[in-house]
């Protein structure tokens, strides 16, 4: 399975690699090909092998036996004969749990989960976390195709957070893209309008509070501004203005938007 997977940057592919801990040798493999939303065909050694889910399983016309563990399920497959599976189960990030509950405090009306996982995996972090909604064993056109349904059915914005390079479009077509910068791919970052640099889930209800603040804070220059040259401009006109009260209102007017802007770097209690 390492040496099947050694090619492949998806992440179960690395767990694998590195849950094999040897190095491998790229000249016993050849005729690689990866298979999107499926797995991978290669061959190892002269053997052919077969690792995905079932759909590669069923395309190759081998029957896999029912797992009762909880996971994305790896099938490998050697020269057309089943071999066995691998468990790999995701770990929920500590703070993944109040993320949701933070967002749902700053007023996002849905939490939706898209994942390429099976449907019983999918419930089960949905129950964790407590999310609204999930759609499971989703390809990467699927997910696109779900954003555009819950795009012509939301009421406001939506907003969508992925790492992996099969996130980018996805990232693209919402309203906001978030990606985790510390572990996603080149691509998901590209494609991103905010990166969160240290992959904090919490965070994002943290944005969503530090944009705020800076959009009142803003309105609050822009009518202050405008509002105190305004009236400098009618007291000039009845003859009343004079030259330390135009240097108020552009150079005390400019420190005052200047101090009141540095507020946005406290969000405490924004």
């Amino acid at each position: 399975a390492a040496y099947g997977e050694a090619y492949s940057t998806h992440p179960i592919a690395r767990s694998i690699v590195a849950a094999y801990g040897k190095p491998i040798d790229n000249q016993k493999i050849r005729h690689y090909q990866e298979i999107s939303g499926q797995g991978v065909e290669v061959e190892v050694n002269g053997r052919k092998l077969a690792l995905g889910n079932e759909k590669l399983m069923q395309a190759h016309g081998i029957d896999c036996p029912p797992c009762e563990l909880t996971g994305t399920i790896l099938h490998v497959a050697i020269d057309g004969a089943y071999a066995g599976h691998i468990v790999i189960a995701d770990t929920v990030k500590d703070d993944a749990a109040q993320a949701i509950a933070d967002l749902h405090a700053a007023g996002v009306e849905r939490c939706i989960m898209l994942t390429g996982d099976r449907e019983e995996v999918a419930c089960a972090v949905a129950s964790k976390l407590g999310l609204d909604e999930y759609r499971a064993q989703l390809l990467p056109g699927d997910k696109v195709e779900q954003v555009e349904r819950i795009l012509s059915t939301a009421r406001g914005n939506l907003a969508f957070v992925g790492d992996g390079i099969n996130d980018a479009p996805v990232l693209t077509r919402a309203d906001v893209g978030i990606a985790m910068g510390a572990m996603g791919s080149d691509a998901a970052i590209e494609a991103a309008d905010i990166v969160l640099m240290d992959d904090k889930p919490s965070n994002i209800a943290r944005a969503i509070r530090v944009a705020r603040k800076t959009m009142r804070i803003v309105h609050q220059n822009i009518v202050f501004a405008i509002g105190v040259k305004l009236l400098i401009l009618a007291l000039a006109a009845v003859g009343i203005a004079n030259m330390w009260l135009a240097v108020f209102g552009d150079v005390g007017v400019a420190v005052i938007a200047i101090l009141n802007a540095m507020r946005a770097m406290n969000v405490k209690d924004c």
